[in-house]
């Protein structure tokens, strides 16, 4: 299939009605390229009884029209079946002429092989350009959403088994990696197991080597404790025979010989108890090894029974391992079969949904033709229903205005509407309009004289006078009450008016006297500060120059007032020039010179020194004992100098229990005058 008729041909704007009427029905004919391609769709469309369909069939020449006398062999012209007047077979011999009628499809296909236009006995149509036909049994509209809602439903189905099989598959991969790693840890576990094996048989052969020397150093041990047990009994008996020696010469010879041969006996019984130690030392020290070789021969049997249990455990263990490797290896094949069974099934579910995505396809294109249609009639529908019912409105809303404008002039004027448009009806000349009060009325002009009906005319005259009594607007009957409210209202209003206008004088005139009254105070305030602060500045820059400057003298109210400061040695007046301690000094300097200008009862100083050397420090010291003679001073300071001039000091301290406490103690007692 190439396209659509309609979709193949350009038309030039504005004719493609015309030539839609003159295509008719192959407006919306499938184009093929040779007649067996339009016969196998006409076979298709009986096969699913799909409905008929036009098709234009491209490549065949364009020959004369056969003489209805020479049809071919086997095959009748349809002029021949057709019967009738000959004034309708004369206006239907153009459009019959050169068709011949078949039996089936197979002959219609001979027919269109030899040039011919063949008609079958379904009503199919196969000429040389053109085919036409189908099933008579189209599916309705019904059928196709049904068709279409059930590929819907089994391309979900399907998508559900694919989705269904992914995970099945991803699960089964999921298994084959986690039995790989399974496998890979089982075999690992057994390498070191291997391993643990190797270095066990080693150090049970290490422990062998051991346990047969220490069986040997016991049978050495044990010899020479023999050997000691017999010199010892040779030297109790040779000890018993000197013994014996001893007290028979004593009691044979006189104490001559005994005195004489007791040093001889005596070295022969130390001898002999020297013996009897070494042999005694020797039995306990054989003794003692063999209790020790004794221990670590009955240790190394532990050990190497223990090292025997661990190894058949670890051969147990390498067994266990053996025959989990050989479920792992046979799981393993068990995923391969499941995978390639999963990839067969997931080929045939892409075949199937591919497979039912093209029949949604062609049912799609199916079911949007035929809502084109269901849409053309509808708007169609649509169009015809608007009308009626925008006539039924609009006589509707005539009878109700007719209605209203009745009950209208019965309820207004009281008049029956046939009595109303009896006297004052279209067809009575209208009155003329009275002068209103106060018109200026033309004595030479004529009587106004009634005049005939006219409907514009007189819809002017009414919205004239319906915009005069707009005008007008409504009859008010409390407006002499509103009249006087109002009056009394402006009454009242303008006493408030003449009230806030005296007191804005009376204010006026008491901010006059209190920026006098500031002024006055401020200037003096002014030029007592500024000679203080030459005073103080003075003491304590020895050698400078300090004073207090008016930005703007004529003004005393809005002026401001700049610190020229010059210490000893310097021409800068300017603070930011200054060191900090220098800015310190001048600032504590204008400070006394405002309690000097302006004492108060006491002063609170707060580290004002924590930036001065010794040299201003003691000049601080001075000025701070001249102000403590007429105030009390409160000075927070870690200065010693200022301390030691206190009359008491006040502290915070810290007890060994880590508990602050405030500390007091008072340096000096001054008389009540001075504190």
């Amino acid at each position: 299939m190439i396209g659509t008729v309609a979709s193949l041909l350009a038309v030039e704007s504005g004719y493609e009605r015309g030539v839609a009427a003159a295509l008719g029905p192959l407006s919306d004919a499938v184009v093929v390229r040779d007649a067996r391609s339009a016969i196998d769709g006409i076979m298709l469309l009986h096969r699913d009884t799909a409905g008929r369909a036009s098709v234009v069939v491209l490549g065949q020449g364009s020959g004369p029209v056969p003489d209805p006398g020479t049809a071919p062999q086997g095959l009748r012209w349809i002029s021949e079946v057709v019967s009738g007047s000959p004034e309708l077979l004369t206006a239907l011999r153009s459009r019959l002429a050169g068709i011949v009628i078949v039996d089936d499809l197979a002959d219609a296909a001979r027919a269109a092989d030899a040039g011919l236009t063949a008609a079958t006995r379904d009503g199919d149509l196969i000429g040389p350009h053109v085919a036409f036909g189908g099933s008579g049994e189209a599916p309705s509209l019904i059928e196709l959403q049904s068709a279409v809602d059930e590929a819907a439903s089994s391309l979900e189905s399907v998508q559900h088994s694919l989705e269904r099989t992914r995970f099945e598959l991803a699960a089964a991969l999921d298994a084959q990696r986690e039995a790989a790693e399974t496998a890979e840890a089982a075999l690992s576990r057994l390498h070191e197991s291997d391993a643990r094996l190797a270095a066990v048989a080693e150090q049970l052969g290490l422990l062998g080597q051991a346990a047969r020397a220490a069986t040997a150093e016991a049978d050495r041990l044990a010899a020479a404790e023999q050997a000691a047990l017999e010199a010892l009994a040779s030297d109790e008996a040779t000890l018993a025979d000197l013994e014996e020696r001893l007290v028979a010469a004593e009691a044979e010879g006189g104490d001559e010989d005994v005195a004489d041969r007791r040093p001889e006996l005596s070295r022969g019984a130390e001898q002999a108890r020297a013996h009897e130690v070494e042999a005694r030392l020797t039995l306990r020290t054989g003794e003692e090894r063999l209790a020790s070789l004794t221990a670590r021969a009955e240790g190394l049997e532990r050990a190497a029974a223990h090292e025997r249990a661990s190894r058949r455990r670890a051969i147990e263990r390498r067994e266990q391992r053996a025959r989990e490797a050989e479920v792992a290896q046979a799981v393993a094949k068990g995923v391969e079969v499941v995978l390639r069974h999963l990839e067969a099934s997931l080929l045939r579910a892409d075949a199937e949904r591919r497979e039912r995505e093209e029949q949604q396809t062609t049912r799609d294109a199916t079911l949007q033709q035929v809502r084109q249609s269901l849409r053309e009639l509808g708007a169609e529908m649509e169009r015809l229903t608007d009308s009626v019912h925008r006539d039924e409105v609009a006589r509707t809303e005539q009878r109700l205005r007719i209605e209203q404008v009745e009950g209208r002039v019965i309820e207004e004027f009281g008049i029956e509407p046939d009595a109303l448009v009896a006297e004052y009806g279209p067809d009575q000349l209208v009155p003329p309009t009275p002068p209103a009060p106060g018109d200026e009325i033309d004595p030479d002009a004529p009587a106004p004289e009634p005049y005939p009906y006219e409907r514009a005319q007189q819809e002017r005259r009414l919205k004239a006078a319906e915009r005069g009594l707009a005008l007008l607007g409504k009859v008010n009957p409390l407006a002499l009450e509103e009249f006087t409210a109002l009056e009394e209202r402006l009454r009242f209003l303008t006493e408030q008016v003449d009230d806030l206008k005296r007191s804005r004088t009376d204010l006026l005139a008491i901010i006059k006297e209190v920026d006098e009254r500031v002024e006055a105070v401020f200037t003096e305030a002014y030029h007592d500060t500024a000679r203080e602060f030459e005073r103080v500045f003075a003491r304590l820059f020895p050698g400078g120059d300090g004073r207090l400057v008016l930005t703007d003298p004529s003004d005393m109210l809005l002026t401001g007032v700049d610190v020229e400061a010059r210490p000893p040695g310097k021409k800068v007046k300017r603070l930011s020039l200054l060191s900090g301690g220098e800015r310190s000094l001048t600032a504590v300097a204008f400070l006394i010179a405002l309690f000097k200008a302006r004492p108060s009862p006491f002063y609170v100083l707060d580290e004002v020194e924590a930036a001065l050397d010794d040299v201003n420090l003691g000049r601080l010291i001075d000025a701070i004992d001249e102000l403590r003679t007429a105030s009390q001073l409160l000075v927070v300071t870690h200065q010693k100098r200022t301390m030691e001039i206190a009359d008491a000091l006040y502290g915070v301290s810290m007890r060994g229990d880590g508990v602050t406490q405030v500390v007091g103690q008072r340096l000096r007692d001054r008389d009540p005058v001075s504190a």
